[in-house]
This record gives C-alpha cells, structure tokens and sequence, in this order.
C-alpha cells in the first residue's frame, strides 16, 4: 500500500488523520517534534487501528535532518503538511518564530517533495486568510484581507509559496484545505485535542471548566451584531475534518485535479454562536457550565462560516457530525484523561 508522510502526526487534527488514513489501509510515517503534542498519542492511534504507524521525531527547521528523512523514505507517495505553530495570540508576541517555524519549514519540505518519483501535497491551511469577510457564507474566491496576526499571515504566504512552486513545477500537485474551527474528539476517546497550558479554544475551555480544572469560562462580548450578541463560528467535528484529508490525497492519487494547485474550504456550512456551542454542551453532558460575559477581545471577528459547495461537489466530501456528537466526543475526551 502506499506511504504517506504526516508531518505534526500526533497533534490534534494531524492525529485523527493518522487514523483515518490507517482504517483505509495507508503506510503511514509521522514527523513531530514533540513540542506541542505527546508520544502516547501513538498508543491511542494504535489502540483505534491495531497498528503503530512509523513515527520520527524530528524538527522541520533542521534542513540537514529533513533532507536525510526523505533519502530514507524515498518512496512516499503523498504529503499531508500539519506541522506548524498555531496560537494567534503567541504569534503576535513572537513573529519570529512563527515566520520560522511556519514558513521555512514548508520550503523545506517542498525542496524535497519536488524531487520525489510522486509529487502529491496537503497543506493544512486556514479560514484565517479571509479575515473579515465581506459576505457570507464565505467562498474560496472570497478576497484575501491582511492578516489579523502573524499566524493568519503564515498561512497566507504559505499559500502562496505553494501556488508559486505549482506554477513552476507541473508535476507538483497540491491541495490546500482550509479549515475553519474543529472541535471534538475520536468516538473512542482513546485520542482527542491537548491544548498544553491555558486552552487558545474555546471548547477546551468549556470541557476543562466543566471537569474543574479552570474556575470560570469568560464569554468575550455578548454586543456583536447576531442573534444572541455573541460571535458566531463554524464548528467541524475533527473526525469529519481529518476524513476530508483522506479525500483530498485521493483526488490527487487519481488525478483528479482541475490544476496543480486547488483550495478547498472545510466547514460545515453552520454558523454557531459561543452561547450556543455553551447549550450544547450542557445539553449533551447534564452539566451546567461556570460562565461569564466579559469586554470583547482584541481581534475577534463577528462572524465566520464556510460556503461547502465547492467541497461537497468538487472534492466529493462533506460533513456528517452534529454540533452535539462534537461536544459530547469532547467532553467523553476530557473525562477520560482526568479520570
């Protein structure tokens, strides 16, 4: 069967598409560092499976390395590119190291994926490339507004980085999903999202305020211009999100493509507001939850939610789970690794 790289394999999304990619009989070698995700991650994959995938622990900055992991694994025929950091907020406080970390890694990685005999690449993009939109739903020909935080940037430019080598090498063909806001976990509840530290994400919040870890969730603003005065998001469960990659490697295994370079926006088309997402939960776990509404924070946009069609249609893709399978698979994740 063939061999497919996922870079950041045992971080949240990246872990969920190890699995899925496995269930469909895919090789699968992971790269992670460590630095924001944890080696029982493995163990969890393993117990879903049945089987351990490959796992090299390896940072992407270090060209040397990278270029001595593809001599080893030359006949990987797809990339799946999640390794990144990804906190708006630390971004905004160390650009640096996300421009580092975000982008020469990625040039790096095309470096050598251009040399393969099979030039099929995923990279994990995002619905932060358009900022505010002008209009909703939110197409993939919506404009792309200046980056709201240096993180939002790097995916930008990484975009671009990629739409630039497409243009220059034809055999090079690549996919950028971009995603907007995924929550939940494996039904399992053998793997799931670890935010390390504070959670940057609101369901984590929600989950670790519930079980007692945290005192009190703070609701930034309840004077937005929506039905309920709260920001509204488009909440994917990761499950669904981690089979759309499976998808979108598939398209190109089969030469599907329209181009060598295409985007897909992944959502569910549903826009849910923090209040709603904070029903949901207590619906699905009996559990009232330690809420608070505070000032508006700094960046937060209205409102964002993806127009599906071009992924339902196009790719052949769509979503399955409710807003309430999401929060009940997360909630069922943190009662787990507290147990």
């Amino acid at each position: 069967m063939m061999k497919v790289l996922v870079t950041g394999g045992l971080g949240f999304i990246g872990s969920h598409t190890v699995v899925e990619l496995q269930n469909k009989g895919y090789d699968v070698v992971i790269i992670d560092n460590l630095s924001n995700s944890s080696i029982d991650v493995l163990d969890g994959i393993a117990k879903i499976t049945g089987k351990k995938p490959v796992f090299e622990n390896l940072d992407l900055r270090d060209k040397e390395k990278v270029i001595m992991f593809f001599k080893k694994h030359n006949d990987i025929a797809g990339v799946i590119h999640f390794a990144a950091s990804k906190a708006v907020g630390e971004s905004v406080k160390n650009p640096l190291l996300y421009y580092e970390n975000n982008l020469t890694t990625l040039v790096y990685m095309l470096q050598q994926i251009c040399e393969l005999d099979q030039k099929n690449f995923i990279f994990s993009s995002s619905c932060t490339v358009y900022g505010q939109a002008d209009k909703l739903p939110i197409t993939e020909d919506a404009p792309v507004k200046p980056a709201e935080s240096p993180y939002g940037n790097t995916k930008q430019i990484g975009e671009e980085i990629i739409r630039d080598a497409c243009k220059v090498n034809n055999d090079l063909n690549a996919i950028a999903l971009r995603y907007f806001n995924p929550i939940g976990a494996h039904p399992s509840a053998e793997i799931g999202e670890l935010p390390i530290g504070v959670p940057q994400n609101l369901v984590p919040y929600i989950t670790q305020t519930a079980i007692g870890m945290r005192e009190q969730l703070s609701v930034f603003g309840d004077d937005y211009p929506t039905p309920d005065g709260t920001c509204i998001r488009d909440y994917i469960h990761v499950v669904d999100l981690a089979k759309a990659h499976v998808v979108a490697l598939e398209r190109l295994f089969q030469n599907k493509t329209a181009s060598n370079y295409e985007v897909f926006n992944l959502g569910t088309g549903k826009g849910s507001s923090v209040l709603e997402v904070i029903q949901s939960f207590e619906r699905v776990s009996g559990t009232k939850l330690n809420y608070k509404i505070v000032e508006r924070r700094e960046g937060d946009i209205t409102a964002a939610y993806a127009n599906t069609k071009h992924a339902n249609e196009v790719l052949g893709w769509k979503t399955e789970s409710s807003l309430d399978d999401a929060m009940r698979s997360a909630w069922n994740w943190e009662k787990k690794i507290r147990g």
